[in-house]
């Protein structure tokens, strides 16, 4: 029964006739109420696993999610297909989050997204309670494992929802796990019987290579010319994209840049032009990529060095989703591997490097001691650094520790939109004339865009409403608070800043309870992490796709055959060797011919075994160079 259910729920909502590798699986233990841990790499098809079982089962699917972005996208997603979705986000007012909930009891939602922030209010516990909760969704799961790599405190209290819905089997989901944190996921969400269920982390069609190159930049654009179609291109910091992309702009190849200090409209333009293929390289740091998906992404570079295997594994793992070729390659030089150590060293902070940017931290948010808990403050990041003259590398540590100790959360991705809700009644409007006829017009706009304005307020785009009236985004801006001023309007603006929440009481920073043993723990992990991901890169003999799926537990017992190593391996065969030497001599009987261009014409083979060809080549006389040009020796 319930086999034909879900195909009949794959074939409405989304038109496929199967499922993928391990879905239907995961799907099957989920309707018998087992609890489950799903472990799919990238682009393996998640979402699936818990939106199916939410349609099929009466009730509602609550889903868990780290990024408001993810969950708005998602729930955009489903309402296109006609699937009722929910999502709660920190910018809702207490009377919409009182109404969003209702609609979750009463109404036929299907699916509601929360961060686990939200998961601790007392409203939404409450709320859940009344809920015919048929499945607990728990995306990103590595988040709530400390030997992961993105680590978030709130995800330990998710374990606490189980208790409002026993009867609730529980899904949590992630694309990288070692052994060790998949233990501790379960272990973590008091899974009844631990029950994994993994597809393999292989990924056959994408060749991963890591390359010595001490002109990076030459060698990118060389490597953009061999391999055509999409490509990401990972930097450090958020200045490299910009002057990147602007380098790769100058050479003729088109390129965006993104990072997390882009206005929210820079950054949907940047994505939107990359998305649709308007421009070909997304020059990018680490913000970029989570659920990003774009099944034609042929390459995906690392011009520095990755801090973990986990984030490398989910970077270079973004090309190549559907199934065809493609690569993904880091290029390093050797001093990147002492560069990357000393900035560890200089950038992980000491216990008392924790408790002064704890101490500051209070003092710049005006919070006295044994106040504080359970408050929630807008928080200036590049300000307080600025203030307190702070490494932000180092201060970044420092909030992850005092997050990882259970003393505050830290949300670094409060990017909310502006949004806009029409108070007044709609004869009051109609009989509202402005002198201002921009703001008349305005409003008139806001009403044909957005329908729902008058119940919900709705997110707007100031850049958008300024491009159709043909004002600038700060004159809409000014026109919308007079609007606020008025009452005809409640208007929202965009908010930028991070968030802290206070899980406790300010301590005085003297007596702030941080384990010395956790600490140094928590310390040397990472370094191994950083070592881990600097002995991949430098390896020479191991095929790398080995190495990776080593890390996570899984056995490969053959070879990829088209990572760096594996090509080497062949290079350095006789009859490799002899191929190339054979179509070398075909290519120059009739007509002389550029090394380039027979270079070009081979770019799967490494440019030196080639180059090495021609020169033995030389030396025995068959073949003539005359600058770049070679030809036939015919007078040999």
């Amino acid at each position: 029964m319930n086999n034909i259910n879900i195909h009949n729920a794959l074939k409405k909502y989304w038109g496929f006739e199967s499922f993928r590798t391990k879905q239907e699986e995961i799907i099957n233990d989920i309707l018998v109420q087992k609890d489950t841990l799903a472990l799919l790499p990238t682009g393996g098809g998640k979402s699936i696993c818990y939106q199916i079982p939410a349609l099929v089962k009466e009730g509602i699917c609550i889903v868990i999610s780290p990024l408001v972005a993810l969950m708005k996208d998602q729930t955009s997603k489903l309402q296109k297909h006609n699937i009722k979705a929910i999502a709660i986000t920190g910018r809702l007012n207490q009377h919409e989050l009182d109404i969003a909930l209702d609609n979750c009891i009463y109404g036929n939602i299907k699916l509601l997204y929360v961060s686990p922030e939200r998961l601790e209010s007392d409203l939404v516990r409450e709320r859940i309670k009344k809920m015919n909760v048929n499945l607990i969704a728990v995306d990103e799961a590595h988040c709530i494992s400390q030997w992961g790599y993105d680590f978030r405190p709130s995800y330990l209290k998710i374990a606490e929802i189980r208790a409002l819905k026993p009867e609730s089997p529980i899904l949590a989901l992630t694309a990288t796990a070692t052994k060790k944190v998949a233990k501790d996921i379960q272990d973590k969400l008091l899974f009844k019987k631990q029950n994994v269920i993994q597809n393999s982390f292989r990924r056959p069609n994408l060749a991963y290579m890591a390359l010595e190159e001490s002109h990076k930049s030459t060698r990118v654009h060389k490597i953009l010319q061999k391999i055509k179609g999409p490509a990401i291109i990972y930097v450090r910091n958020r200045k490299k994209t910009y002057e990147f992309s602007s380098e790769l702009n100058k050479l003729g190849i088109s390129s965006t840049y993104y990072h997390a200090g882009l206005s929210e409209d820079e950054r949907t333009a940047n994505q939107a032009k990359w998305m649709i293929n308007t421009t070909r390289v997304m020059v990018a740091t680490n913000a970029f990529g989570m659920g990003i998906d774009k099944p034609d992404v042929r390459l995906v570079i690392h011009l520095q060095n990755p801090n973990t295997t986990e984030a490398y594994f989910q970077e270079a793992g973004r090309a190549g989703r559907d199934g065809k070729k493609a690569f993904a390659i880091s290029l390093f030089q050797k001093s990147d591997f002492k560069d990357s150590m000393n900035q560890f060293t200089e950038t992980y902070p000491s216990s008392s490097d924790v408790r002064n940017i704890y101490q500051n931290m209070a003092n710049f948010l005006q919070i006295a001691i044994g106040d504080g808990y359970e408050q929630s403050y807008d928080f200036e990041f590049e300000k307080f650094c600025s203030k307190y003259q702070l490494n932000k590398y180092k201060c970044i540590k420092a909030l992850n520790i005092l997050e990882k100790d259970n003393l505050i959360n830290y949300n670094s991705y409060n990017n909310s939109p502006s949004s806009v809700l029409i108070t007044c009644n709609s004869k009051s409007l109609i009989k509202y004339k402005s002198p201002n006829s921009k703001k008349n017009e305005l409003i008139q706009l806001i009403i044909r865009l957005y329908p729902g304005v008058f119940d919900n307020p709705v997110d707007i785009k100031e850049r958008n409403l300024a491009i159709q009236l043909n004002l600038k985004s700060n004159q809409i801006n000014k026109i919308l608070k007079e609007l606020d001023q008025e009452k005809l309007i409640a208007y929202k603006q965009r908010k930028n800043n991070s968030k802290i929440t206070f899980c406790t009481a300010r301590y005085s920073s003297k007596f702030l309870p941080i384990s010395k043993f956790h600490f140094n723990e928590r310390k040397s992990l990472l370094k191994q992490k950083l070592k881990h991901i600097n002995d991949y890169l430098l390896n020479t003999s191991i095929c790398r796709s080995k190495v990776l799926l080593d890390y996570f537990g899984e056995k490969q017992s053959e070879d990829c055959n088209i990572c760096d190593i594996c090509i080497s391996k062949k290079a350095d065969s006789k009859s490799f060797r002899k191929d190339i030497r054979t179509k070398l001599l075909q290519s120059v009987q009739k007509n002389p011919i550029d090394i380039s261009t027979f270079i070009a014409r081979y770019s799967k083979i490494k440019e030196q075994v080639i180059l090495d060809e021609i020169n033995n080549l030389i030396s025995e006389e068959l073949l003539l160079k005359t600058g770049k040009i070679l030809k036939s020796n015919e007078e040999r």
